[in-house]
């Protein structure tokens, strides 16, 4: 590699020459550097780690037509996992249908062409001679009824018994502010009451998963021209989310706890104040990888949580049996592992796929304990699982670790400016047999001063294409440097417009809509069109275009993608190095003012648009301001 960025500078003094005419001339060597290495519906539905006898306990739910509902400790729960259930009283003078609601999350879409499928547990904590109907509606928040199913209940019945039935609606609101009820007739139930527990309301989901991915944020559905994360062809996915590995001790993320049946994931308080039920856990990442084709980077919990604490040496032993067992849960074989065993009794014999394996998060918070914790955790699991590359998350070589790791993951969140002064961040890094996993970046405000401030002061609510092409312009570098830097992932991933705690997201939803950004499109031209080798090219200097080079050598495609990050046009001259190029090409542009976004307000203000240009060995390409450019064109 210390020749390729030799004659890297060499072919610098080109855009020297050039500045004074304006025109920046970018000579590619015809050498390669380096190969490149190719939801439920429902809120609160299982009254998991919230207090019983409480108001708040019984938040996304609301009484019908004059009932009582409370949220107990039941006597008999469900199970270890769900202590608490929902306690329906129906009072005298009753009549028509009485119940309970639950507004989803801030709404619930309606589609007459998917059919729902709902299930809850009920029991009569008392046997009573009543017998009735249990009705189970999708209906609008005036009562409008859009889909129901009756299901026959018994009072007899005081074992919990499941309920499970299909919701079809027969037209498509364009309100999305709609709820999901459990109704019985008043007259005939008065005096009794009935317990549930662990209610599921699910739409058709990607690939038809159980506790699976929303079609519309996976992939294209809802509208035609909306394009989401599969068709992004991300390369890696990485769970179970950095921050969310745990606040404290007893909170932290625990794999055994986040598998097998519903009713026996307890829940826990998640890092950013709300309740993680988990039903999306462990084998529901490692199923989302294999769906969506993605190699799965997982995390371990090390010893250290966000409220600052860390566990001493003596005490690790348990996590770290804990981190073993996770992994031989996901790659163990079924015949000598008891982790891998759980895995094939829930239908996967066969062992995932994982090469990486992260040993904490951001262990920059606490990087003297974390020498100790690095230490204990990377020689245990790489004798266990030698041939697994294990992931160090503290600042690379501060403090010095042993064993020496082989991979960093570097997090940033910058503005605009940085990320583009920084393009060569990597260039000067030492070849040296360590790897880099930039596990998470983007810009977040136009304030250096303030980044985590508020929007008046510059924090972003939604990617805008002044930070989205400060992006490129670092990624043009990623990909320069892509012999080292083995991945690269925009954080944080998905944010409902109706509730967040940090801005801004690669995309953004509601109960009905995905509003993928500006930030999503670069990440989606960058990830479309990627080659298999990185050709040295003149390098950018003191301006505000970046660029890199690459070729599909399977398809004999140059691809060119540029970042201007300045507002005025630039114009650039490029000189191939092929003995034959195609006369034309393809330019895919994404472009707008410097504050253009993507948001629900203005949904489509700006999306890449492809057009045909002319090439050839030499040729002149136009970089429109503020934009992200990915040129296309044969050549042999």
């Amino acid at each position: 590699m210390l020749s390729s960025l030799l004659s890297c500078g060499v072919l610098a003094s080109a855009i020297l020459a050039s500045c004074a005419a304006t025109v920046t001339t970018v000579s590619v060597d015809g050498t390669a550097a380096h190969s490149i290495p190719p939801l439920l519906l429902l809120q609160n539905r299982a009254f998991q780690q919230v207090k019983p006898n409480i108001i708040d306990a019984l938040f996304g739910w609301a009484p019908i037509s004059g009932t009582s509902i409370n949220v107990i400790a039941d006597p008999i729960p469900l199970s270890g996992a769900l202590p608490n259930s929902l306690e329906l009283t129906i009072p005298s003078g009753s009549s028509g249908q009485v119940g309970f609601g639950n507004e989803g999350y801030w709404g619930i879409n309606v589609n007459a062409s998917w059919t729902y499928n709902a299930s809850f547990y009920y029991r009569f904590p008392r046997a009573s001679n009543f017998s009735g109907k249990l009705i189970v509606m999708l209906q609008s928040s005036i009562g409008v009824v859009y889909a129901n199913a009756s299901v026959p209940v018994s009072g007899s019945t005081t074992a919990w018994k499941q309920v499970m039935v299909h919701l079809t609606p027969t037209s498509s609101p364009v309100s999305t502010t709609n709820i999901f009820t459990v109704t019985v007739d008043g007259a005939s139930a008065i005096g009794e009451t009935i317990n549930f527990a662990m209610f599921s309301l699910f739409p058709p989901t990607f690939k038809g998963r159980v506790n699976g991915l929303r079609m519309d944020i996976a992939q294209a559905c809802f509208h035609l021209d909306t394009q989401t994360l599969y068709d992004m062809k991300p390369s890696f996915f990485r769970f179970p989310g950095g921050n969310n590995l745990g606040q404290s001790f007893s909170t932290r993320w625990q794999w055994n706890a986040t598998v097998g049946n519903l009713i026996d994931r307890p829940g826990r308080m998640g890092n950013w104040g709300y309740i993680n039920t988990d039903g999306l856990g462990l084998l529901e990442y490692l199923y989302l990888c294999e769906d969506m084709e993605m190699e799965p980077i997982m995390a371990v919990w090390a010893g250290y949580s966000l409220d600052g604490a860390s566990l001493t040496e003596n005490d690790l032993a348990p996590y770290i049996q804990q981190a073993i067992d996770q992994i031989n849960f996901v790659i163990g074989d079924p015949a000598t592992s008891k982790p891998a065993a759980l895995r094939a009794s829930l239908g996967h014999p066969e062992p995932f796929h994982l090469q990486y394996v992260e040993i904490g998060n951001e262990d920059f918070f606490a990087p003297e304990s974390y020498m100790y914790r690095w230490k204990d955790f990377a020689e245990h699991l790489e004798a266990t699982f030698p041939h697994l590359k294990f992931i160090a998350t503290s600042q690379p070589f501060n403090p010095t670790l042993d064993p020496i790791p082989k991979q960093y993951d570097n997090h940033v969140y910058q503005t605009p400016g940085w990320f583009a002064e920084n393009t060569f961040y990597y260039d000067s890094v030492e070849r040296d047999g360590t790897y880099y996993f930039e596990g998470e970046y983007a810009v977040v405000s136009t304030n250096a001063s303030d980044l985590y401030g508020k929007p008046f002061n510059g924090r972003l609510v939604y990617p805008n294409m002044q930070g989205s092409v400060g992006e490129a312009a670092f990624m043009t570098g990623l990909e320069r440097n892509s012999d080292i830097v083995f991945a690269a992932s925009y954080a944080p991933l998905l944010m409902n417009t109706a509730n967040y705690q940090w801005s801004p997201n690669l995309i953004a939803f509601d109960a009905s809509h995905v509003y993928p950004s500006t930030s999503f499109y670069t990440q989606q031209l960058f990830s479309l069109n990627r080659g298999t080798e990185y050709f040295p090219s003149t390098l950018p200097q003191n301006g505000t275009l970046y660029w890199s080079v690459t070729r599909d050598a399977p398809t004999n495609t140059v691809i060119i993608k540029i970042a201007n990050t300045g507002m005025t046009a630039e114009e650039m001259l490029f000189e191939l190095p092929f003995n034959s190029v195609h006369g034309t090409g393809n330019a895919t542009v994404l472009s707008g003012s410097a504050t253009a976004n993507n948001s629900p307000e203005t949904p489509n203000a700006v999306m890449p648009v492809t057009s045909q240009i002319q090439t050839g060995k030499s040729f002149s390409y136009t970089a429109p301001a503020y934009s992200v450019n990915v040129l296309r064109v044969e050549a042999k």
